[in-house]
């Protein structure tokens, strides 16, 4: 049987490359909070012969999240990988007090990620197995002074995602756990830059597909083995 993958953040950027790459070979579950993307990516999937059904989540609900695990549960009967890939990017400097987005980062990012966590891991621990994949950035191993917040979300999720890899490997659940740090990648983040940084992005970006191989990669290892951490950059980018 087809493994079943939960992708969130799937309307666009890496989690729609991750789902057109996945979804020859398994079944597919795209949440977002965009239904029209979402309705055009499953009809894409669908074209290319893959199998794939939608279901809107703003992750920063846990509400819905959980709602999402038991769509996925209803539809497929089981979910084997999870990919917490919703996230936000907006920059600015701390003395900019900028509250607002300070807390939508921390809702989307942080608690997105443990919702996810949350509503994958009990299935995963009774079957045992599943693989629960998190998105952070190498934002999440250096700190730029005007990402800091951003930064401190994704030094987060790399905290998460190494203590739930304790935990799991502890009580020997056969669950792995994969954190993807990608740098300057092409997607629609890039479109609230401005300045050099938006100059570099678009001069040294990665395509967003370059990011779905690896994560490809991290859930086609052997059952047995965990590929625990993959930093994905362009050639050129120094940090």
């Amino acid at each position: 049987m087809k493994k079943v993958i939960v992708i969130t953040g799937a309307s666009s950027g890496i989690g729609e490359a991750t789902a057109k790459m996945l979804a020859p070979d398994y079944k597919i579950v795209l949440a977002a909070r965009r239904e029209d993307r979402l309705k055009t990516l499953v009809e894409e999937i669908k074209t290319i012969g893959g199998e794939a059904q939608y279901k809107v989540t703003d992750v920063s609900q846990n509400d819905q999240v959980e709602a999402l695990a038991k769509f996925a549960l209803n539809t497929y009967g089981q979910i084997d990988v999870w990919i917490n890939n919703a996230g936000l990017m907006p920059i600015s400097y701390l003395k900019e007090k900028k509250v607002k987005e300070w807390d939508a980062m921390i809702d989307v990012n942080i608690k997105g990620t443990l919702y996810g966590i949350g509503a994958a891991l009990p299935g995963m621990r009774e079957k045992k197995s599943g693989q629960i994949i998190n998105v952070s950035s190498v934002q999440g191993l250096v700190v730029s002074p005007e990402m800091v917040v951003y930064s401190a979300t994704k030094f987060a999720i790399r905290a998460i995602t190494e203590g739930l890899r304790q935990e799991v490997a502890a009580d020997r659940d056969n669950i792995r756990v994969t954190g993807i740090y990608p740098g300057a990648v092409a997607t629609e983040l890039v479109n609230i830059l401005d300045g050099d940084l938006k100059q570099y992005y678009e001069q040294n970006a990665i395509p967003p597909e370059r990011v779905a191989l690896a994560i490809k990669n991290a859930i086609e290892m052997p059952d047995d083995t965990g590929l625990n951490d993959i930093v994905i950059r362009p050639i050129n980018q120094v940090r």
